[in-house]
């Protein structure tokens, strides 16, 4: 398996720790017995850090698909080489030290974060686009 595809498997494993931490983070806000209930009224504001996670999760998901996208053209196309291996580790790289950086509620680091996990993609996408 080539490094671009380790980089989206590896990906999808950040995206369900990002699925996994909002909701631990919530538990501990609503407790057991809310969480294993039907869950019919609201329950108590979402916290803090609760929602920055559930929003580093929304973005992550945001740009997902794009990134899952373009690594397997590039890898069904043959287009893999130093454009698209850096683009996947700055991806990859990037979107794991934006969740703390989101968390913690650090701001213009974590948009310098999200902006190099974007110029991954971008990365990605002019391997694949440009002429042979």
């Amino acid at each position: 398996m080539t490094t671009e595809l380790t980089l989206l498997a590896w990906t999808l494993v950040l995206a369900l720790a990002q699925v996994l931490l909002p909701a631990m983070w919530r538990n501990r806000e609503t407790g057991i017995d809310y969480n294993t209930g039907p869950r019919d009224e609201p329950g108590p504001p979402v916290g803090i850090i609760t929602g920055r996670l559930q929003r580093a999760q929304a973005n992550l998901f945001e740009t997902l698909p794009v990134f899952a996208a373009v690594v397997l053209i590039a890898h069904v196309a043959g287009r893999e080489g130093a454009l698209t291996f850096w683009g996947a580790w700055l991806y990859l790289g990037a979107r794991i030290v934006y969740v703390p950086l989101y968390a913690m509620g650090v701001p213009y680091l974590r948009s310098l974060a999200w902006t190099v996990s974007l110029l991954g993609i971008v990365l990605i996408l002019f391997a694949v686009l440009a002429p042979i």
